[in-house]
């Protein structure tokens, strides 16, 4: 999420050391063969609206029904047992079996009246007989219909339903682990039939087998099993569900909240401090409530077309000594894919943590030494990273992903600042060709490393379809937070702009650009924005343990004691009219620059106390456009001075 200060005006690096923030059954894939590599973004599903089914009757006893047939559970490289011992006890509740009855008791014959033989003429039999049919048409026409019109899979309602049937068809060697549904926090829109099937190693547990692309997120682009078209000239316009599947301690700072002295500063240390058992379930409750569906029906209603998902490796595979919580979140993953499909939501997949850190950061997972192509472990985590990467391509070149899987990432803000460039791009370009060899057809992202836009120009020529990602932040620079209003409007209008100008030209830059990140905020005042427990550069109080990147001189506007963080932590409702008027320009202006690229993706949603960072909040306080189309400023008007406005904040 967070850049690193560089006093380099032009492109943002920062300084080192500081804190950044269809329809076909599973069977038919398997991981081979594979496909070849076709254009990108062109593919066809077709499948009905299908929400209800009607009532199945349970089979009797000793028997199952409906049920998948599996071949025979194989605990999958060993991992069953991690989660077994803490899991083992079931969450969730499962069905009672059926009621039972005395089935030898008699019933008395004072009970009922034996029926009388009647006499009917032929006509009045035969009449009868077709009111009866006509009924029955009538019953199955409705609920034909009624299937024809659900909303994602005809088996959902019975197969989304927890029960002793398919609680006896775990094997046992299952039950208690990441495939146990029994053990799942959640299990609204999965599908609970148990099934040990894998795509490239990981597992299809909790997804239908049907699927529909036809959803379109707005008037303004084409549904999901249509072609995007060019990225240049239809921009995306999308947001970032941060701080869910892989923490980030300022978005959800109540996961945070203890004594320093624990020293609890990412989700390695989290993971570490709360043990596996409490691990599993302070984490999954967290998946199962930070993001829910209504979060993705907002973003469609907000007029937002593409959403960018962080999550781990962890979500893949964990290693000896790794606290973190397998595979719990790729579950959440694959159902909030399914949810943006629901709302004709384009979907960007961010590694947000490999193997080793590829940043040292706390939203890699672990905040410290950077282990990627570095350090004693450093050659094994490259290893592991295209082994990921081989798993996660494998499995999201499915016919399944080919029309909502638009951005296919390979590692979030990688520190090529303290990492070998060289080393980096032939990592990068080793994976792009394995991802490719693997059937995805998605434009491949990676990350600009902070090394200035203009030292992209050259690098990695030949691929049409290999995207630049930069994350643009005005406060992790210790000049450009200094800047006053007026001026950071003008930075992005000007600044901003000419740098995707620059970046798009081949000539001039890489090539391809998109924004996956950017914010509103205009301090870096937000708690743990700048680590857990440490201070900020705009009251001058960012201790780093480094005195090459210590700020501790006020490096708001005024740069002197009047530095106060107070309003801008404040809820907006308590924000002045001309600090909301600010914020909203200062957005529009942002927009208008990164539309000149490929598009861009808010950071973040939402979050629990930091107004902003959420665009949620910000829609809701008219900070932020009702539809990003629809905008007040462009930047091609003059910006004010906002002279009632004070560049310190204090009341």
């Amino acid at each position: 999420m967070e850049e690193e200060d560089d006093d380099d005006d032009d492109d943002d690096d920062d300084d080192e050391g500081e804190e950044r923030r269809g329809n076909r059954r599973y069977s038919d894939y398997g991981d081979s063969p594979r496909r070849p590599r076709r254009a990108a973004y062109r593919h066809r599903q077709d499948y009905s609206d299908d929400e209800y089914e009607s009532p199945r009757r349970r089979p009797p006893r000793g028997r199952t029904g409906n049920q998948r047939v599996v071949s025979g559970a194989a605990l999958e490289e060993g991992q069953g047992w991690r989660l077994g011992g803490f899991l083992g006890r079931l969450r969730g509740g499962g069905g009672s079996s059926a009621p039972s009855y005395d089935r030898g008791k008699e019933r008395d014959e004072s009970d009922y009246d034996p029926p009388r033989p009647v006499r009917k003429k032929n006509k009045w039999i035969i009449i009868g007989i077709a009111v009866a049919l006509l009924v029955i048409i009538i019953v199955v026409a409705v609920v034909v219909s009624k299937n024809n019109s659900s909303n994602n899979d005809d088996n959902k309602d019975s197969s989304s339903k927890l029960d002793e049937e398919k609680k006896n068809s775990i094997p046992m060697q299952w039950r208690g682990t990441y495939l146990d549904p029994f053990s799942w926090k959640s299990t609204d829109d999965f599908n609970v039939t148990f099934t040990d099937e894998m795509v490239g190693g990981l597992p299809v547990m909790g997804l239908f087998t049907k699927w529909d692309d036809s959803a379109r997120a707005n008037d303004k682009v084409p549904p999901l099993d249509e072609e995007w078209g060019s990225y240049e000239e239809r921009p995306a316009r999308g947001v970032n569900v941060g701080g869910w599947l892989s923490l980030e301690p300022f978005i959800t700072p109540s996961l945070f909240d203890y004594d320093r002295r624990y020293g609890i500063v990412d989700e390695y240390t989290l993971c570490q401090h709360l043990g596996p058992r409490t691990t599993a379930e302070v984490l999954e409750k967290h998946y199962a409530s930070f993001v829910t569906e209504s979060t993705f029906k907002e973003i469609r209603d907000a007029g937002l077309d593409h959403v960018r998902i962080p999550f781990s490796y962890w979500a893949v595979e964990v290693y000896e000594g790794d606290p973190y919580l397998f595979r719990t979140s790729w579950r959440y993953l694959l159902r909030a894919i399914e949810w943006c499909r629901k709302y004709g939501l384009r979907v960007n997949l961010d590694p947000h943590g490999i193997p080793g850190s590829q940043n040292g950061w706390n939203h890699s997972g672990r905040q410290g030494a950077i282990g990627w192509m570095n350090g004693t472990h450093g050659t094994e985590n490259r290893r592991r990273s295209i082994e990921f990467h081989d798993r996660l391509s494998k499995f999201f070149a499915q016919d399944r992903y080919r029309n909502i899987v638009a951005f296919y990432g390979v590692a979030n803000e990688p520190r090529m600042t303290e990492l070998s460039s060289s080393d980096v791009m032939a990592w990068t370009e080793e994976v792009y060709k394995l991802v490719r060899d693997n059937g995805v057809r998605a434009a491949v992202v990676f990350g600009d490393g902070f090394m200035g836009l203009h030292n992209w120009q050259g690098q990695m020529t030949g691929y049409d379809d290999l995207v630049l990602d930069v994350h643009q932040y005005v406060i992790f620079n210790r000049d450009q937070i200094a800047l006053s209003h007026q001026e950071k409007v003008e930075f992005a209008c000007d600044e901003w702009t000419a740098q995707a100008r620059q970046s798009m030209d081949r000539s001039t830059g890489y090539g391809p650009t998109l924004f996956a990140e950017w914010s509103q905020a205009d301090t870096d005042c937000a708690p743990h924005l700048t680590n857990v427990g440490r201070g900020n550069r705009w009251t001058g109080t960012y201790e780093t343990g480094r005195e090459s990147t210590d700020v501790l001189e006020p490096r708001c506007p005024t740069l002197d004691d009047r530095c106060d963080c107070g309003p801008a932590n404040a809820d907006i409702g308590d924000m002045s009219d001309e600090y909301k008027r600010f914020l909203r320009m200062f957005a529009e202006a942002q927009m208008h620059s990164f539309e000149k690229g490929w598009g861009w993706w808010y950071w973040t949603w939402d979050t629990e106390s930091a107004p902003l960072w959420s665009y949620k909040k910000a829609l809701a306080a008219g900070i932020m456009p009702k539809k990003p189309w629809n905008r007040d400023f462009d930047c091609n008007g003059n910006v004010p001075s906002f002279k009632d406005l004070p560049e310190f904040y204090r009341r």
